[in-house]
């Protein structure tokens, strides 16, 4: 019998080339795919809730994978959770139903920008990983009034880099929050979905509102022109970082009957082949039909 199990968990960034499988190089998907089909003894095909750039840190990310594994999910958490890296955390592994998508099903993100402001560097608090050092003053409520002309569902076009390959680049922001964390400023933005860059271009540009390089009438002109090259900079990656993911599994579509019927019809891994798990084709990890493994939401 196949179940879908979903997965909420942290990773600090900074030595992977980000979420989605890279060949050569050390991603999330990577080494969390390894621990997954050790545990489980089976191929696994992880799908992940947004493909987090290179450097770009999660407190709470979320992704899900089918299984037909037995294995208690108590039993299933720990043995997963103890095969993981130390930049990797599980925080919480639990069965949801067969139609839940880590990406497809999510209703809304919250991205986290951390701007460490002082002259001091950042490396005095050891925090240099995880935040932007931008030792010029910022002025938090210049950059609160240029972000009240960026909530609400816009084409946000001025804010996605070279490489965004979506459809449309319309999207709504429910909120941008500015406050202060001590030395830090922190930018809470929180969207039903982000272009190629767009949280840390939007905090680039905020960042020119903030040391008064850019006047406030500014903010609706850089949105209606569509045009990247009118915004600011991009900020670094090691800023970023998911906090969470929200889902309304209540009002997740039923099973389709051939995803019934894959889910009843898929066993077990055979004995003899569980011993050599990683050298089994790719083909092999079980999908119910109608699910495609591909993430197609682009980080922020």
């Amino acid at each position: 019998m196949l179940r879908n199990l979903m997965m909420t968990m942290a990773y600090d960034g900074l030595e992977f080339h980000g979420w989605q499988f890279q060949p050569g190089l050390r991603t999330v998907q990577e080494v969390v795919e390894q621990a997954l089909r050790r545990a489980l003894r089976h191929r696994v095909h992880v799908i992940g809730c947004s493909r987090t750039d290179s450097g770009v840190h999660a407190a709470g990310y979320v992704a899900n994978v089918f299984t037909p594994s037995q294995l208690r999910i108590d039993a299933a958490f720990r043995s997963v959770g103890s095969r993981l890296p130390k930049d990797v955390s599980l925080m919480d592994m639990r069965e949801v139903p067969l139609t839940f998508h880590a990406t497809r099903s999510a209703e809304a993100k919250l991205y986290r920008y951390r701007i460490h402001n002082d002259v001091g560097r950042p490396v005095e608090h050891l925090r240099q990983h995880a935040v932007y050092h931008h030792w010029q003053k910022l002025d938090i409520e210049l950059m609160r009034q240029a972000a009240r002309y960026w909530v609400g569902r816009h084409d946000f076009t001025s804010f996605a880099s070279s490489g965004n390959d979506r459809f449309s680049n319309v999207r709504t922001v429910y909120r941008i929050d500015i406050y202060r964390e001590g030395l830090e400023i922190r930018v809470d933005i929180e969207g039903d979905g982000f272009l190629y860059k767009m949280v840390r271009n939007i905090v680039g540009t905020l960042c020119e509102f903030g040391r008064g390089r850019y006047p406030i009438d500014r903010a609706p002109e850089i949105l209606a022109a569509k045009d990247r090259t009118q915004a600011g900079g991009t900020a670094p990656a090691r800023g970023l970082s998911l906090q969470w993911v929200r889902y309304n599994m209540p009002a997740l579509p039923e099973p389709t009957p051939d995803m019934l019927y894959d889910a009843a019809h898929i066993e077990e891994t055979p004995k003899h082949r569980r011993a050599n798990v990683d050298a089994e084709p790719l083909s092999t990890a079980p999908l119910p039909r109608g699910i495609e493994p591909e993430t197609d939401e682009p980080c922020a």
